[in-house]
């Protein structure tokens, strides 16, 4: 099942995606794709509607039906770092012994198609296609083994990133993370029982459509139910969080010279089963 917002920005309703790519409403059955409407008996009980018997929404979606972020009032949006083993090495930096933990501000989260600004007095915002895990029953302390029941679905994610503000200003990252429009999400939440294995998902991303992104799930060093008990270990997880896994290599920043988003460009992203996003880079105001 592929769960969706539409409409305009901050007035989306639910819906969901059937088999002709057409848009049915949930308003009916659930106020939102967000909290308790993504844990499990939630999620089954949708699983059961006929979407032809839901309403048809006017529109193609992402062409002249917007897409809001695919999760509604994210409490947590939670990074993982160089958890790419080729993106490390591009990087040029060893693979961590445990996860890297940051933070993305849940302002940063917009639709999968909407525009990416670039902040004042940027010079190096880069782009990063990464895997998003979306919880579904909140928990802490979560065993591994169990992880997978936490998990409402898996989404696209542009963790985009200023690598001056990231790296070279001091602290931690995360001022480099969560800049306005910096975390593109979506277009849709698709359940695990519809992506098949996680751990084996090609990922791309272009820019004015050269690729330079191009990489698989496979590479991931810590795959997804240890990322989900790991978090857990340090917070509880709540329904709606998003767990934003990392990304192959391809950055801006590993290029030889690097490069960096200017405004103007379009970039384009997608995962296999999940869905594609289309972003135009607008310059610093």
């Amino acid at each position: 099942m592929k769960l969706l917002r539409y409409g305009p920005a901050g007035q989306e309703k639910p819906g969901l995606l059937d088999d002709d790519g057409k848009v049915r409403d949930l308003s009916g059955h659930i106020d939102d794709i967000a909290g308790d409407a993504l844990d499990q008996a939630s999620i089954d009980t949708l699983k059961k509607l006929d979407p032809a018997a839901l309403p048809l929404v006017d529109g193609n979606p992402q062409q002249d039906l917007r897409l809001g972020p695919c999760v509604g009032g994210v409490g947590k949006f939670i990074c993982i770092g160089l958890n790419y083993a080729d993106h490390a090495q591009e990087s040029g930096l060893e693979v961590p012994p445990e996860p890297v933990i940051f933070n993305k501000w849940t302002s940063a989260i917009v639709g999968p198609d909407d525009d990416v600004q670039i902040p004042r007095g940027s010079t190096k915002t880069d782009w990063e296609v990464e895997l998003g895990i979306v919880i579904g029953t909140g928990g802490a302390y979560i065993n591994e083994a169990d992880a997978m029941n936490h998990v409402a679905g898996f989404c696209v994610i542009n963790d985009v990133s200023e690598r001056e503000f990231q790296i070279e200003r001091a602290g931690t990252w995360d001022k480099g993370k969560g800049c306005d429009t910096f975390g593109p999400t979506g277009p849709w939440l698709v359940t695990p029982d519809e992506v098949g294995d996680h751990d084996s998902l090609g990922m791309w991303l272009e820019v004015d459509g050269q690729r330079y992104q191009n990489g698989s799930t496979a590479t991931m060093v810590y795959k997804v139910p240890f990322l989900v008990s790991y978090c857990s270990q340090f917070m509880s997880l709540q329904p709606g969080d998003v767990i934003s896994t990392g990304t192959p290599p391809g950055v801006g920043m590993g290029q030889k010279p690097p490069k960096y988003l200017a405004g103007g460009e379009v970039m384009r992203l997608g995962i296999d089963g999940l869905g594609v996003q289309t972003q135009k880079v607008l310059a610093a105001k």
